[in-house]
């Protein structure tokens, strides 16, 4: 069986190892005995999958959960990628690739619990199927550790596993990243340099640090530890040195002030059954701008100089409703500047909708807009529709498929330029740096299916960090929440509770300087993926020739 598979320790003795079997493959001398010589079997590399390194890689998933919103334990994650880390030493690839899973299907399966409301059987198959991903992370985790220097090697695994998640198949998904976990820590400026590859590295590379700090520690018997001082405290050190390095990395706020407005008018009750009631939903956000409007009027709040709406506002088609564009157009010559609308409109030949951000100005009415380039699979558009419309019934609720936009979302609105992204857009790097160019970033977004689970906290941890990366006011405006005002340093101006009408009104930065992980792009995460890939193609040819060599 893959858990009875044993494989000598071939870490080198960089990584503090002590006491090697001898030649005839009995204790050395130095060997430690009893109790300690079990937890050094362990902690070394016994090569077996068993129960205890089971258990091991099962904790290590659940460790890193707890880390994201909205448990929001951020310095368990790179204590979760040690214990998964730890696990995986010593193994062949299968027995590793096998944990990788294991660790992968205990971390992804409550991390994504908010799925469960479209569903069970959706959320366990998308968890099952993310932790998919960590059968070649583990397997290739367990190659590297036998390389010098291989917290670095290890880390660069995590960002080429999410760069591998993130893009295929159709499209990728890129939730729960570790990035995502460190979005008000200290790790969070460095965003801005190399973007979320570069926080995800370091994040493991903390992780890898900790697991080679426990391998020292585990590897020299009680009273020997003078010895491995040295290294202890290099992997320490340097550990905390990633750490206090965050905080010398400016993260400039400075900017021309525009007083923005964000509205969430709530939907009539949860579920998936809301968008049936798309009178109500868009009712609602007429009323929450027009009461906007009065206390402009009255003073009470400053007047803003644009609006946004989230996505879905209005599920009636303004072009083809005149209700709902006499509703809309009403509520923005109300308030008098432009707004920023979500709307589902029909492609011209009627057979896909359309899901946009369309600026609607007070004078001249609908004008200028964005389409979501990247509507979800299985949710906005259906793969393989003929075959699963007849194998799943629920997938009736998506009787036409979303067109692809084909544009970036930069668009005036007002004063200032704004970078559009709709909804899960905000967790792919690309679609946001896209829209980095404008003043302002916008987040459109509607939660209401998911409402009162973990998915809104994350989606708003993804705005602040990418708040940070680009340098950018974020506006978050969801239907039901969070909505959310961000400012560019990541610290919250305003936030929304769920399930409720609220109006955000701030003065906040428009920016038009670029970060470096702007100009960067996406080469420091290729640069990562290919050393790790490079990494593990040294650790399979130095394994098979020693194995060659026996």
């Amino acid at each position: 069986m893959v858990a009875q598979e044993t494989l000598p320790d071939r870490t080198p003795a960089a990584a503090g190892s002590g006491g090697e079997p001898d030649s005839a493959g009995k204790p050395g001398a130095d060997a430690p005995r009893g109790r300690t010589a079990r937890l050094v079997a362990f902690g070394r590399t016994n090569g077996r999958a068993g129960w205890p390194r089971t258990l091991l890689a099962i904790a290590s998933g659940l460790v890193m959960w707890l880390a994201f919103p909205p448990i929001d334990l951020w310095p368990l994650t790179p204590v979760g990628v040690a214990m998964f880390t730890l696990a995986l030493r010593g193994l062949r690839g299968r027995t590793a690739a096998w944990l990788g899973f294991v660790g992968g299907a205990a971390f992804f399966l409550p991390v994504l619990t908010g799925i469960a409301k479209i569903g069970p059987d959706g959320w366990i198959l998308l968890s099952l199927v993310q932790a998919l991903y960590f059968i070649p992370l583990g397997a290739a985790i367990a190659l590297v550790i036998r390389l010098p220097a291989w917290p670095v090697w290890a880390a660069a695994l995590w960002v080429a596993e999410e760069l591998l998640r993130g893009n295929v198949p159709f499209g990728g998904f890129p939730w729960a990243r570790l990035a995502f976990s460190q979005t008000a820590t200290p790790l969070t400026p460095y965003a801005s340099l190399g973007g979320a590859p570069l926080v995800t590295f370091l994040t493991a590379l903390i992780g890898g640090l900790l697991a080679y700090a426990a391998v020292i520690v585990l590897d020299h018997r009680k009273g020997s530890l003078r010895t491995a001082a040295r290294p202890l405290a290099v992997a320490l050190g340097a550990a905390a040195a990633i750490v206090g390095g965050g905080f010398a990395i400016p993260t400039p706020t400075a900017g021309d002030p525009v007083t923005v407005a964000v509205v969430q008018g709530n939907v009539p009750r949860l579920g998936l059954d809301f968008l049936g009631q798309r009178k109500a939903v868009l009712d609602n956000h007429v009323r929450q701008t027009r009461e906007l409007a009065r206390l402009v009027r009255a003073g009470q709040v400053a007047r803003p100089e644009l609006v946004v709406w989230p996505e879905n506002a209005s599920d009636l088609d303004p072009y083809a409703e005149p209700d709902a564009y006499t509703a809309i157009d009403g509520a923005v010559r109300d308030i008098g500047v432009p707004v920023l609308v979500g709307a589902l409109v029909d492609t011209p030949d009627g057979e896909r909708v359309e899901n946009r951000g369309i600026v609607w100005d007070p004078r001249s009415g609908p004008g200028d807009y964005y389409v979501k380039r990247h509507p979800v699979p299985f949710g906005e558009y259906l793969p393989f529709r003929d075959v699963l419309t007849k194998l799943i019934t629920r997938f009736e609720r998506i009787p036409r498929d979303f067109a692809r936009g084909t544009r970036s979302g930069v668009m005036r609105l007002g004063p200032v330029t704004v970078g559009d992204v709709i909804c899960f857009e905000v967790a792919y790097d690309k679609e946001v740096r896209d829209v980095a160019a404008g003043n302002l970033l916008v987040v459109q977004t509607n939660n209401a299916t998911y409402g009162k689970t973990s998915l809104p906290p994350q989606q708003i941890a993804m705005s602040r960090l990418r708040a940070v990366e680009h340098g950018r006011t974020i506006l978050v405006a969801a239907t039901s929440g969070i909505s959310a005002i961000v400012a560019p340093d990541g610290t919250m101006i305003d936030k929304s509770r769920e399930f409720t009408p609220d109006i955000q009104v701030a003065s906040v930065p428009a920016r038009t300087s670029r970060t470096l992980s702007d100009r960067l792009g996406a080469k420091p995460e290729w640069v990562l993926a290919l050393l790790a890939v490079g990494a593990a193609g040294v650790a399979v040819a130095t394994t098979r020739r020693k194995n060659e060599g026996k």
